[in-house]
């Protein structure tokens, strides 16, 4: 390769949240952080070159975002994803999780439904009910191993519970499922024909594994361009997270306009200057680092699997097709949510997404963050086995 992810890369003292306050979060000094998604590699070398330079000019005032910054994005959709996007159809946020909260004032009043796919990223149900929404669940499900649509029951949720918005996590975060067009096809028909609008998370949609194509919501149709948002970033693509930027893409004028209006609200339209110089190198010359980093995160899933396969048989790690975390079912364990996170941490010394955040249907599982050097990874999961082997889980 011509990148080295085996690096190990000291993050003291740089207020990684992942890594520098591990002790003040947890209560456990020494707990390896495979939580949070965020990667610990070296992000692609013209990035870093790209903010040194700008930094160098010593003055960080009000910026525009330049017509490259938006070539740069159209680009990389049409290369990337073969979806072409229009220019005046990028909209913008400091994040996604930002943006989903904007989405809901904008689209929803108080008291209308939202639907989402359960076990499903944290942050939906939290924008959803501080906007005074009510959740809608259309439960994914298990079918031989692998997480499934409910097709039966998204259409009878659309029918009888009639959600304004349904969020879509695509790949879906934290099962790893990279829904196909059928899938996605299916969904959207029924939400055109009750009149649903679609926000289609797919923050992930680069970090995809060999054999998956991630396809844009809103590039299967016209028609499902019109009734959807697009929310994207560099973000995890890149492990960009701090330099908080996002684009929203929404080809419809008038859900733009809702959209825009709704952050002019709260002010959030701002930017980091250094983050869109990020993502416009990202863009530009990141692809050649991407295709090597998918290699790495693929082999480090392939990695985790068969290590519980061959030494924590009573455990289930489901297939990731995208994003860079394993889904982990510890239900054998025979311990409930609170004990299952002191046991990892008091036990395993090892800080994970504990599955029960996710909402009820992730109770008794964990998420895993694969993205780092495979020795940070084999020491985490020897730490598991030998934790699980003290209590003697048959």
């Amino acid at each position: 390769m011509s990148y080295d992810f085996d690096k190990v890369v000291s993050r003291d003292n740089t207020q990684s949240v992942k890594w520098n306050y591990v002790k003040q979060k947890t209560g456990v000094a020494d707990a390896l952080p495979l939580w949070v998604a965020d990667m610990d590699f070296e992000t692609v070398p013209e990035i870093r070159t790209a903010i040194i330079e700008r930094a160098k000019h010593l003055l960080y005032g009000y910026t525009a975002r330049s017509d490259s910054y938006y070539q740069a994005i159209t680009d990389w959709f049409s290369s990337r994803h073969s979806w072409t996007i229009d220019r005046s159809w990028i909209t913008h946020s400091t994040g996604v999780v930002n943006a989903l909260y904007t989405v809901v004032r904008a689209y929803v009043k108080e008291g209308d439904g939202v639907l989402i796919q359960p076990p499903v990223y944290h942050p939906f149900y939290q924008a959803i009910k501080r906007a005074g929404a009510k959740v809608i669940k259309n439960p994914l499900h298990v079918v031989k191993g692998r997480y499934e649509l409910d097709l039966d029951d998204f259409e009878t949720k659309l029918k009888v519970d009639k959600p304004k918005l349904f969020i879509l996590c695509n790949p879906h975060n934290p099962v790893g499922r990279v829904f196909s067009t059928e899938e996605l096809s299916a969904l959207g028909k029924l939400c055109l024909k009750y009149g649903v609008i679609v926000v289609s998370d797919e923050i992930h949609g680069d970090i995809i594994c060999k054999g998956q194509r991630h396809v844009p919501f809103a590039s299967i149709s016209a028609d499902f361009a019109k009734h959807s948002i697009i929310c994207t970033a560099p973000s995890k693509t890149f492990n960009l997270a701090g330099l908080s930027t996002s684009n929203i893409i929404i080809p419809d004028q008038d859900l733009r306009a809702k959209f825009d209006a709704a952050a002019d609200q709260v002010a959030i339209k701002s930017f980091n200057i250094f983050g869109a110089v990020a993502c416009e190198a990202a863009y530009r010359y990141g692809a050649a680092w991407l295709d090597e980093l998918l290699v790495y995160l693929e082999a480090n899933i392939v990695h985790t699997r068969e290590f519980i396969e061959e030494n924590l048989p009573q455990l289930q790690a489901f297939k990731t097709e995208g994003t860079y975390f394993v889904w982990l079912d510890c239900r054998a364990l025979g311990l409930g949510n609170v004990d299952l996170e002191r046991f990892l941490l008091e036990k395993a010394r090892l800080w994970l997404n504990q599955g029960h955040i996710f909402g009820p249907e992730g109770d008794g599982f964990v998420r895993i963050n694969v993205a780092c050097p495979r020795v940070i990874l084999d020491e985490a999961l020897e730490r598991f086995k030998k934790a699980v082997q003290a209590i003697g889980v048959k």
